[in-house]
């Protein structure tokens, strides 16, 4: 696995393939990987860089150490002034060519071009969960445990949550999670369907690192990439729109060339060779 650091508390790793896939680590495991300022900002500026980087094509957030992401670092929350929420540096659009609903301080996961996976080490809790939600794909360790944490801070549900976590795990569920701010096991977590798939701790990054190297692989990145494109529309679509958007993608797909290649591997009976284009 070959291994390149960021300036601080985000690691970049590479693995699967022709390194297709990027592990994106939390890296400050003596803090459970509480959140600060520069890990916000880094995490933001790593997604971006991946997203531009066509040698990748599957990206994995997880953390280091015993933790996913604790939430925000206690001491750090404790001095943010009132207008911190709304300052301009985190309010600057992530991609305009996505919906302004993808464009928040940390709604942009949505709009990133290449599957977004959480491979949940640890505990995630408050921004820790938020971050998982706003993922594609969610695989937990057997040892994960999940908190909104909010209502024991004297918080409300923020960045979105009261609007992502009904539509993962149902309005009763996240009712639940969120009055409660109590601590969901991962054997829970499974059962609710906040997360897709639990493995046992010690293989969580063999097991996700081979499912994200299957998908940048064997599929098409050009259909993964409309695709992701899609289900971030239906929230905000009517059927009859996102049948009209699926047809205007499937007229474009038919005329790629991953489609020639989607054909002619099946034909020839051989492993694909996709590009992307």
């Amino acid at each position: 696995m070959e291994t390149t650091l960021m300036p601080t508390q985000i690691e970049i790793t590479r693995a699967g393939q022709d390194n297709h896939v990027a592990v994106v680590w939390f890296n400050r495991p003596d803090n459970m990987n509480a959140l600060t300022k520069i890990m916000e900002a880094e995490l933001r500026d790593a997604f971006a860089t991946l997203d531009q980087d066509e040698s990748v094509r599957v990206i994995i957030l997880t953390g280091k150490g015993r933790a996913f992401c604790a939430g925000m670092d206690i001491a750090e929350l404790e001095i943010l002034p009132p207008g911190d929420i709304r300052a301009a540096q985190w309010m600057r659009p992530y991609d305009m060519n996505s919906r302004a609903d993808y464009q928040s301080r940390y709604s942009y996961f949505p709009a990133v071009r290449k599957p977004v996976i959480s491979a949940i080490n640890g505990a995630a809790a408050g921004l820790g969960l938020v971050f998982a939600l706003y993922s594609d794909i969610r695989f937990a360790s057997d040892k994960a445990l999940f908190s909104t944490a909010f209502a024991k801070r004297g918080l409300i549900a923020e960045h979105g949550i009261a609007w992502m976590l009904p539509r993962v795990v149902g309005p009763g569920h996240a009712a639940d999670m969120l009055f409660s701010a109590r601590k969901v096991s991962a054997e829970e977590a499974l059962a609710m369907r906040l997360v897709e798939r639990l493995v046992p701790a010690e293989r969580l990054m063999e097991e996700t690192i081979a499912y994200a190297n299957d998908l940048a692989i064997k599929v098409s990145p050009r259909s993964v990439k409309v695709m992701k494109q899609q289900l971030g529309a239906v929230p905000f679509q009517s059927l009859t729109e996102a049948i009209a958007l699926a047809n205007r993608e499937m007229f474009d797909s038919i005329q790629s060339e991953d489609f020639k290649e989607g054909v002619a591997h099946f034909v020839e009976r051989r492993p694909a060779q996709f590009t992307g284009s």
